[in-house]
């Protein structure tokens, strides 16, 4: 395989993109927990709901902080890699982008601070209002950033003119077809990665010792917060299934292995396609099953990948990942079933003993959220090619003329950067977690004049 300037840059992109995406899919959900944990403390006055707040902030300053690290140096390859984009688009893509700086960034930086260092320095109410904007925050940049990458998935609301395109209806823009589904798809995946990523790092600490009277507290609450989103989270992925077959056949086309239109398609479970024979190897397939689940219709007619030449997504890549996306999925549902009915009998209780080998299974699925995540975001991404705005510009046509050893070069640095940061975030967060303050330090007073008392 010729490693060329779009391949290398596509390869760059979805390295940067693959980072930067595993922070904020925390810190969405995480700055909703953290508020859930300031109003039991604040309701009840336990110091646990309290420990668990402070334990949880330092956490999501971390992650914040490598998400506006790694989404600025994100935001540069439009210029460096994809300038064409930008010609092209950026009377879309640029004040979209633009709107997320200024409601959701401004937002977020105001009141980090006073969430962080706020407490006993301001009001009880100032503090939780912090906490709520900081949250709120996170959410109103998803919402940007979906918003513009539904676009490009299915647009609307412009037209091409001399090769750009030109804004005719910002409403059609923001709220395209596809927008509602990827939303709501990823604010829950967002909260399934928190709950898994608090469930994981409390179980940690009763494994060594090191709990806190918050641990539990935020063991319970992310056990059953996972175990409401899951059932959620996979009919919200239904819904997106069936706009995706209406707006991006051949997307489906290619995440299902289907290389014929046929009525009635079964569904395939496991395979290996080949996409130079066309053809599924060793394919498990269940009869009819595909068309009911893709179209809610035994017969239902699904097309095939021989309907887009020339304009169809890379099959395998597509294909696997879909894979392990629901895999995953559906194992986060069945050990948030088993936590919560070991929870259950105990939910009254301010100390929860679990079976060893749950507390072993929920370190483990820790960070399962980030693989089901990327895993989603690759179907999405790849599933869209050979199009950067789907069915209107193609990704080849916006490429860097940069060389192809310079994009090397920089991939190289990228992917070394990146990784010493991920082993290094990995391992502060097994340092908190063996290591935490047992009790949140007490808070300030008089330093700010009334608002301390």
């Amino acid at each position: 395989m010729d490693l060329d300037t779009l391949l290398l840059s596509r390869l760059q992109f979805a390295a940067n993109i693959s980072f930067h995406i595993l922070f904020p899919t925390i810190t969405i959900a995480l700055g909703w927990f953290l508020l859930f944990f300031r109003i039991r403390f604040v309701q009840t006055r336990e110091q646990a709901w309290e420990e668990a707040y402070y334990f949880w902030t330092k956490v999501f300053a971390l992650s914040f902080a490598l998400g506006v690290v790694s989404g600025v140096t994100m935001s540069f390859q439009f210029g460096t890699n994809w300038p064409g984009f930008m010609e092209k688009a950026g009377n879309i893509a640029g004040p979209l982008l633009g709107y997320e700086v200024l409601t959701a960034f401004f937002l977020e930086a105001s009141f980090l601070g006073i969430m962080l260092f706020g407490r006993g320095r301001v009001s009880e109410r100032v503090h939780l209002i912090a906490t709520f904007l900081v949250a709120l925050g996170t959410t109103f940049s998803a919402f940007w950033i979906l918003s513009l990458n539904s676009w490009m998935q299915t647009p609307a609301g412009a037209e091409l003119v001399n090769g750009e395109f030109m804004p005719l209806d910002w409403f059609a823009i923001v709220f395209n077809p596809s927008f509602p589904y990827r939303l709501a798809h990823k604010l829950l995946a967002s909260g399934l990665t928190a709950s898994f990523l608090v469930a994981g790092l409390c179980a940690w600490q009763l494994i060594k010792g090191s709990a806190t009277g918050g641990t539990h507290k935020a063991l319970r609450t992310a056990v059953f917060a996972a175990v409401l989103l899951a059932p959620v989270q996979i009919f919200v992925g239904d819904l997106h299934g069936l706009n995706t077959l209406q707006h991006q056949p051949a997307k489906i086309a290619a995440l299902e292995g289907i290389w014929e239109t046929e009525r009635g398609a079964p569904l395939t479970l496991i395979g290996i396609p080949d996409e130079a024979e066309r053809t599924t190897h060793y394919a498990l397939k269940v009869p009819k099953l595909g068309s009911l689940i893709l179209a809610h219709d035994w017969d239902a007619e699904i097309k095939g990948l021989s309907e887009f030449p020339n304009a169809h997504p890379p099959v395998a890549p597509v294909f696997y990942a879909f894979r392990v996306m629901v895999g995953v999925g559906t194992l986060m549902l069945l050990v948030a079933l088993w936590s919560v009915w070991k929870v259950w009998p105990q939910r009254t209780s301010a100390r929860i003993a679990l079976p060893r080998p749950l507390l072993w299974t929920l370190a483990a699925m820790t960070f399962s959220g980030w693989l089901a995540t990327l895993a989603g975001w690759y179907v999405t991404e790849i599933g869209r090619q050979p199009f950067i705005v789907y069915g209107l510009l193609r990704t080849a046509d916006v490429v860097t003329p940069i060389a192809p050893a310079n994009v090397a070069a920089t991939l190289v640095a990228y992917l070394v950067v990146y990784g010493l940061l991920l082993i290094t975030y990995v391992g502060v967060l097994k340092y908190m977690a063996e290591n935490p303050v047992k009790h949140a330090p007490e808070a300030p007073s008089g330093e700010m004049g009334k608002a301390g008392a």
